[in-house]
């Protein structure tokens, strides 16, 4: 009786998850108004009767989701599915790059969301739909639904501000928001449209119209918005290895007074009789305030390293400020990574990242021109930020 008992609740719980499951599937296009899953199944190419009723049309979205949300790469051609697997770090095995089905396996094998998270995402689709967006085109939509300005005026408070007054701008614009139309692009020019699908190895429709333009962008915002993620969490550990050659690069640079100067500087207690090796170490403890500190960190180490370290200083600084960017010191010339990153997903101008190159090469040049005991300090350390930013730029655009 015991065990009957049991079957029969397995048999209950399992009943109530394929219920969930099939709930949470429906959850993000059963509320969509008629003109959204039209548009819907337009823009992944479903005919549907005209006029129709909306179940019917909601039964139509129901039996392509999956195809088209859930495992879209099925239907990709093998360029595309070759670029995905690189933008992932996944080597393309060899002898399969025109194997469409080898191709598929290998996607289908780093492929990283489920299709329940898939679904799930089209609940909050201001979430990830802004992410591929350039700054001055998130301000664009701001300025042209009438949206203050956040200050101060970053990326990130951009985004905020689009997320937050997304809802309120459709509404305004008698739109709907949860699978938004071509209001959300009227912004966007063709040649915008184009340069984004380009970017991202997304076949342009032709004949290229219009409307057929912004369907395709906006069929493949959501994996777009996947790689990007992948991509800034790539160039972010790639920038954590930067930050850490360029204040090894320093602390090698510097004699065990100036490391000692250094800590006393920053309260930060050295034991009697610490050596070399241990006074390093402990620096590194402190590598975070190194960073944040640059400044006086910069003005110590000029003053023990010469003219020439100071004057290479100076050249980072007029490089930086030349670059528009926020201030000169070492966090900034791993920020111009973060720029070249972008610019390859299509956030930043072009040109923005040689400004951490241009600023290496300076401060070798300053550093050239220094006294001779000057030279041989000074060099040391901006060889090695030379080096730095080579490295770090080569393993940027191996995970891009």
């Amino acid at each position: 009786m015991r065990i009957s008992f049991l079957s029969a609740l397995v048999v209950a719980l399992a009943a109530d998850r394929a219920v969930a499951s099939t709930w949470f599937a429906k959850a993000a296009y059963n509320k969509w108004h008629q003109t959204e899953l039209e548009r819907w199944l337009s823009d992944h190419d479903v005919p549907y009767p005209q006029p129709a009723d909306r179940k019917d049309l909601e039964n139509l979205v129901k039996e392509n989701w999956d195809a088209n949300v859930a495992t879209p790469y099925q239907s990709w051609d093998t360029n595309r599915l070759q670029s995905y697997l690189t933008s992932r770090g996944k080597e393309v095995k060899k002898g399969t790059e025109q194997n469409k089905d080898s191709l598929i396996s290998q996607v289908q094998q780093s492929w990283q969301e489920t299709g329940d998270q898939a679904t799930d995402s089209y609940n909050h689709v201001k979430d990830w739909i802004f992410d591929t967006w350039t700054d001055s085109q998130l301000k664009a939509f701001l300025d042209y639904h009438h949206i203050p300005n956040p200050t101060p005026r970053t990326r990130d408070s951009l985004l905020k501000t689009v997320r937050e007054n997304y809802s309120k701008a459709a509404d305004k614009a008698g739109e709907a928001a949860s699978y938004p139309g071509d209001w959300i692009y009227q912004n966007w020019s063709e040649s915008d449209l184009k340069r984004w699908l380009d970017e991202r190895g997304v076949p342009v429709p032709q004949p290229s119209q219009r409307d057929k333009l912004v369907a395709s962008v906006r069929r493949n915002a959501r994996i777009a918005s996947q790689q990007y993620q992948a991509a800034l969490a790539s160039v972010s550990d790639s920038a954590s290895a930067a930050h850490q050659t360029l204040t090894d690069a320093l602390l090698d640079a510097w004699s065990d007074t100036q490391l000692k100067e250094w800590c006393d500087a920053n309260g930060i207690k050295v034991p009697q009789g610490t050596k070399r090796n241990e006074l390093i170490a402990l620096a590194r403890k402190h590598r975070s305030k190194l960073l944040s500190d640059y400044s006086s960190a910069a003005s110590s180490a000029s003053a023990s390293l010469g003219a020439a370290t100071s004057s290479a200083g100076n050249q980072f600084a007029r490089a930086s400020d030349d670059a528009s960017l926020y201030g000169a010191d070492l966090r900034d010339t791993v920020n111009d990574w973060f720029v070249w990153a972008k610019e390859q997903v299509g956030l930043a101008p072009s040109g923005a990242a040689a400004s951490a190159r241009s600023a290496a090469e300076a401060a070798r040049s300053s550093a050239a021109r220094g006294t001779r005991t000057a030279l041989k300090d000074g060099a040391k350390v901006t060889d090695r930020v030379a080096e730095a930013y080579s490295s770090a730029t080569d393993r940027v655009k191996e995970e891009l």
